[in-house]
């Protein structure tokens, strides 16, 4: 899971399953009972769908396709789909394009590019900012793989900007190999690739070294170096050499990491010191080493420092983001001559906001902000006095923060109406400039309210709800509504621009987006309150929010449509296992639901840190008592349900779908769908082909709009084409 919340982009048309095609049944396949009992402190639990945990198993591939089936002839014969098709396949292939991941080494300036009808983003040089006819293609993957398939995970400028290291992986499944590219003539180096690099557990990083004649890397282990149950774990630092073979890459760090290290590489802008940042798995522990002219590494940070972020300045020193007795943060500035805590200084004390990151320049600090959804970029000097904000869109989302020259700034910036757009910022004059980098909006939503309220947890905890609405719309219980959020991972939910929610608005509909504890909303004590043992505040905060809703009249009950994915997917099922009466609909993407066996998966050993484990008796018995799959009652009226998953999903295994599903369609007293849509050829979400996409938000809209009642208004389309920026 990381700190990453999958989002999906472009790609071919991708069957659900091989073999699922065929005469639909007339009700899902009941998948067998097999007894299996294991006891945990004491308590025995049953478990009589652990056998559907194996996916080469030729019975868990037969009862697959036929929930594929019966979920293709449910969904399929559904009304509206096709003119829902028609307005999703306008709308997310819009032909404006979007950048992202901007990154300027040596004068070079790189970026993400993904433009409809291209199946996956390209990686592009910026020729300018002001005029996107000067930029051109650097590595495209589907080039390189005309499937559609291979996607790019990340890229990593060498310092010079003549050779870029970039990790691709295919079908969903993360596993990111590097090749070598020279930026002037486009063409990936004879030789130079590096695998395993980058994974689905523990991610991947990369830091060249000053000359651009090697770098740092993160490697898994390789081939009979470690038992396949160990293969997706223990990731080390290893030095790669250009011009030589992978096989005699050089042990750097790591072999004292835990277990389920995850490690960033960050050099310095000359390339003479270079940070690794070691996280223990994903509960937001770090340590941090530093490499310096002297060739070797040195430990400046351990988990009880709090240190939980470090970046360069050009004057001599690094700067620490320390949540020690600071949840919200504190920056420091240690000197790179003495890298030592004791040695750093308080520059920007911990305030009312909390600090995501903190990006120096020659004479200045960039913090980056969250105020509880929103964000906001806030400026020091060197020495910690305020130097004012940089003007934002109200209501909005920053990021992306790249320097440009002594103290300028370029970065990211959008709303809920308003799409994501590149800006720059000059610190002579204190003036945003909007660049050519931005994307039109295929939906007008200048007349959508945007409303910042709170809901009152079970605790009395205020949980901010951000309700996105027609002006004009009536509180009369009658609007279609669709609520979602994730509360988990020190992830926070941020205000972004959907095509899709400005459809569900002109169909009429109410848009919420609930910011959970769990998250990093308010830093780091908003993260453990719905964190480990206290998960369940997560679930509590979620239900507040939806009976908000109803209770001031948004909606109603059987009006109510919920959706999460990944760690999102687990609060749907506790939602729905919780409350069932409150929802119309439901739909769990990519989730989590048998909190007892997750971490007997790759992934599932890094979110213990998170999430806990049933080694430990107090954290089994708050597992257990949320636990989805665990929490089904029998001869319960239970909403309509629709579960997706990836089979190639290196981060949530997909077993996890399959046994709620069993588990919900054996126990539920209602005549509504529990419906699988299992697709053999993805995974958590990223790399997800355009069209591939496409098929998915067909197949959940139509069964949202279905189930709430709802009919697609072709005539509420409004059509915008907005000129391209220039």
């Amino acid at each position: 899971m990381k700190s990453r919340i999958a989002v999906t982009t472009a790609a071919l048309l991708v069957p659900l399953v091989a073999g699922a095609a065929g005469k639909a049944p007339a009700k899902p396949a009941a998948a067998q009972k097999q007894p299996v009992e294991t006891t945990y402190h004491g308590t025995t639990v049953a478990d009589p769908y652990q056998w559907m945990e194996s996916a080469t198993d030729p019975k868990v591939q037969q009862w697959t396709d036929s929930q594929n089936a019966y979920t293709r002839a449910y969904l399929d014969k559904l009304p509206g789909r096709e003119p829902l098709r028609q307005r999703i396949s306008e709308l997310l292939s819009w032909k404006s394009p979007s950048y992202g991941g901007l990154d300027e080494r040596g004068g070079t300036l790189l970026g993400l590019k993904f433009q409809p009808p291209k199946q996956q983003p390209t990686l592009i040089v910026v020729g300018s900012l002001d005029d996107t006819s000067k930029e051109r293609v650097l590595v495209d993957p589907t080039q390189v793989d005309t499937s559609g398939k291979t996607t790019i995970d990340w890229f990593q400028l060498s310092h010079d900007g003549k050779k870029v290291a970039v990790s691709m992986s295919k079908g969903g499944t993360e596993s990111g190999d590097v090749s070598v590219w020279d930026v002037a003539t486009a063409k990936a180096m004879p030789n130079e690739l590096v695998p395993r690099v980058n994974g689905g557990t523990a991610g991947g990083s990369l830091a060249w070294n000053a000359k651009g004649t090697g770098f740092f890397y993160t490697r898994y282990p390789r081939g009979e170096e470690r038992p396949p149950v160990d293969r997706e774990v223990y990731q080390q630092v290893y030095f790669h050499a250009l011009g030589t073979p992978t096989e005699k890459d050089t042990y750097a760090l790591g072999k004292d990491f835990p277990r389920i290290a995850m490690t960033d590489l960050e050099s310095s802008d000359d390339g003479q010191y270079t940070f690794a940042r070691v996280a223990n798995g994903d509960g937001g522990e770090f340590d941090l080493y530093l490499h310096g002219p002297k060739g070797t590494w040195t430990q400046v940070a351990k988990y009880a420092d709090k240190v939980v972020a470090a970046r360069f300045g050009s004057d001599g020193a690094a700067y620490l983001l320390s949540r020690k007795d600071a949840p919200k943060g504190k920056v420091l500035r240690l000197p790179l001559a003495t890298p030592t805590l004791d040695k750093a200084t308080v520059v920007v004390p911990e305030g009312e906001a909390t600090v995501q990151a903190a990006v120096p320049t020659k004479s200045r600090l960039y913090l980056l902000e969250q105020l509880g959804g929103p964000s906001q970029l806030r400026m020091v000097d060197l020495t910690g006095k305020a130097l004012g904000l940089v003007p934002t869109l109200p209501v909005s989302s920053v990021g992306g923060l790249v320097r440009q020259g002594a103290d300028d700034l370029l970065f990211v910036n959008g709303s809920f109406t308003q799409p994501h757009s590149w800006f720059r910022f000059t610190a002579a004059d204190g003036k945003v400039t909007k660049t050519a980098l931005a994307r039109t909006a295929p939906i007008d939503m200048s007349d959508v309210e945007v409303v910042r309220t709170e809901a009152t947890s079970k605790d009395g905890t205020k949980v901010p709800l951000t309700i996105l609405k027609k002006k004009g719309t009536k509180l009369n219980g009658n609007n279609p509504t669709w609520l979602t959020g994730y509360g988990g991972f020190n992830v926070s939910i941020n205000p972004g621009y959907s095509a899709l929610t400005g459809m569900w608005l002109e169909q009429g509909g109410v848009f919420a987006v609930a910011n959970l504890r769990g998250g990093s909303e308010f830093g780091e004590e908003w993260h453990k309150g719905g964190s480990l043992t206290k998960k369940q505040n997560v679930f509590d905060d979620f239900y507040a929010c939806a009976k908000l809703l109803t209770d001031q009249k948004y909606t109603q009950p059987k009006k109510l449509a919920i959706q999460g994915g990944s760690n999102g997917g687990l609060l749907m099922g506790a939602a729905v296992t919780q409350h069932p009466e409150q929802y119309g609909a439901v739909v769990a993407r990519v989730g989590i639901y048998d909190m007892l066996r997750t971490e007997l998966t790759p992934n599932g050993q890094f979110n213990v840190t998170e999430y806990g484990s049933v080694k430990d008796p107090e954290q089994f018995k708050a597992l257990y008592a949320y636990s989805p799959v665990h929490q089904v009652k029998d001869g319960t009226k239970y909403p309509p349900v629709l579960f997706t998953s990836g089979a190639n999903d290196p981060r949530v295994d997909p077993f996890h779908s399959r046994k709620m599903v069993a588990r919900m369609q054996s126990a539920t007293a209602a005549p509504k769908p529990i419906l699988l849509r299992a697709n053999a050829e993805t995974g958590h979400g990223m790399g997800t082909p355009l069209s591939a996409r496409i098929e998915e938000e067909v197949d959940v809209y139509s069964f949202v709009f279905n189930e709430l009642g709802m009919t697609y208004k072709p005539n509420a389309t409004k059509k915008v084409s907005a000129p391209a920026p220039k």
